[in-house]
């Protein structure tokens, strides 16, 4: 998408389309009704089904439902709603007649008076890297300025970023989806941390897909900074596209500036003639150690105290649906990571919990994502005891696993809770990593975490 930087005064009172009117889509309407445009809200879902999802709405937004209509042919300008294929029709009609599409993230931006703009993009970890930095900025700023938090965190940039005096700091969680619509974002700090295959049913390919996440750093200056995983090797090569300052985290090196040392996470910037030492947060895994990392250097480049820092590690207990501990039922220790939407994410869960052996019950399946599960199949070896899976992906996991470990088709959730617990031993994790989306049987993945957790209190209460 190339069109020219988005500038509410070009358009006031004009009429502006939504493309995709989901969580996103609606904080956008929302938005530019508040600040005087008439909206059209399109979606492909019935117009009965729209309208319900969005009550509440100001009487500026019209809507429509069952596709995209050439009624968005009269907008000045359309605001694409993250996730929508960027090979919709509509977007070549609107193309041949010159009217342009903005992101949703950049358009919010344009309501913001932030100019402190952090933002952090990956395959994996960009919730916790996310939410472990505005933990750290709303310890580590001065009095009078506040961190907002907003984007694919599960709050719209939309719906936070208007909100944000000049002199607080806006704290974005970015996805390939927001980024793939920007042409001017600019964060003053950008951090990207692994790269991996995922969403190639969007994307259509992996360079496509590493173009979009690039896009973080793409309209940069010298003036930034953006920070980078040295032990990524894609995440690497990529960074020597970065027109800003590059700041690197992993092991030890000497192009590195943050890494991990004797239970010690090390920070030292460019100018510091030596390093700081600080405790990292009480996380399981090595991934929770980089994402840590990649936080603490976003931080301290951009002006936080150290202590402040250290005590945002101390506070920090990860989030929700990201390997979180939901207690226990029969004696089995239970874990929601329905935030696991991809293969690479599933594969970083199994490690984190390496340490405790062959002990895993683990819930696989959803919607399929376009990744093979073979690569599974080394660490289930070391920690899985059976696989129970769920949802569409169900045949193709059974497949792919086959002869690696028990498996049990189950179907949906509730039977698959049910299934573990009959079958499990007294210290045995149950662990909800499903390696794939969740919209074939639940709204999204905080849908389906929340489910998990549901029954996991039945369950201990029925005991």
């Amino acid at each position: 998408m190339n069109s020219p930087r988005f500038d509410p005064r070009s358009f006031r009172k004009k009429y502006a389309g939504v493309l995709g009117m989901g969580k996103s889509g609606r904080a956008a309407a929302k938005l530019l009704a508040k600040n005087g445009f008439r909206v059209l809200g399109s979606d492909a879902r019935p117009r009965s089904e729209v309208k319900t999802a969005s009550k509440g709405l100001p009487e500026k937004v019209k809507l429509e439902g069952g596709g995209h209509s050439d009624r968005l042919l009269e907008c000045a300008f359309v605001v694409k709603s993250p996730g929508l294929k960027p090979d919709l029709p509509i977007f070549g009609k609107l193309a041949a007649k010159g009217i342009a599409v903005y992101s949703e993230l950049e358009v919010a931006l344009a309501f913001s008076k932030a100019k402190e703009i952090v933002a952090v993009t990956g395959t994996n970890g960009k919730s916790t890297t996310t939410q472990l930095t505005y933990e750290i900025f709303k310890i580590g700023l001065p009095r009078g300025r506040k961190a907002v938090l907003g984007g694919n965190i599960g709050v719209p940039v939309s719906a936070t970023a208007p909100a944000a005096k000049a002199a607080d700091a806006l704290i974005i969680e970015a996805s390939s989806y927001q980024l793939e619509d920007c042409a001017h974002f600019e964060p003053r700090a950008a951090a990207v941390l692994n790269i991996t295959a995922d969403h190639l049913d969007h994307h259509g390919s992996m360079a496509t897909y590493v173009a979009a996440k690039a896009k973080i750093f793409r309209a940069q200056d010298a003036d930034d900074v953006c920070v980078f995983n040295a032990d990524d090797p894609l995440v690497f090569k990529l960074s020597r596209e970065c027109p800003s300052q590059r700041l690197y985290f992993g092991t030890k090196g000497p192009h590195v500036h943050a890494w991990a040392e004797n239970g010690r996470l090390m920070f030292k910037l460019p100018r510091w003639k030596k390093p700081v030492a600080l405790l990292p947060p009480r996380l399981p895994g090595r991934h929770n150690l980089e994402n840590a990392l990649a936080s603490g250097l976003l931080a301290l480049a951009r002006g936080i105290k150290s202590t402040a820092v250290q005590k945002a590690f101390k506070r920090f207990r990860g989030v929700e649906h990201r390997i979180e501990e939901c207690g226990s039922a029969r004696g089995v220790r239970c874990v929601n990571d329905s935030k696991a939407t991809n293969v690479d994410s599933t594969l970083v869960a199994l490690r984190a919990f390496e340490p405790v052996g062959k002990r895993i019950l683990l819930i696989l399946g959803g919607l399929h994502k376009g990744s093979p599960y073979t690569v599974l199949r080394p660490c289930l070896d070391r920690t899985v005891k059976g696989v129970l899976t769920i949802g569409a992906a169900a045949r193709r996991i059974e497949e792919d696993l086959s002869g690696a470990v028990p498996i049990f088709p189950c179907g949906d959730l509730s039977t698959a809770v049910d299934t573990a617990l009959r079958i499990a031993e007294k210290g045995d994790i149950l662990l909800l990593s499903p390696a794939c989306a969740s919209f074939d049987q639940f709204k999204d993945f905080e849908d389906r975490g929340r489910r998990f957790k549901a029954l996991i209190k039945a369950a201990a209460k029925a005991r």
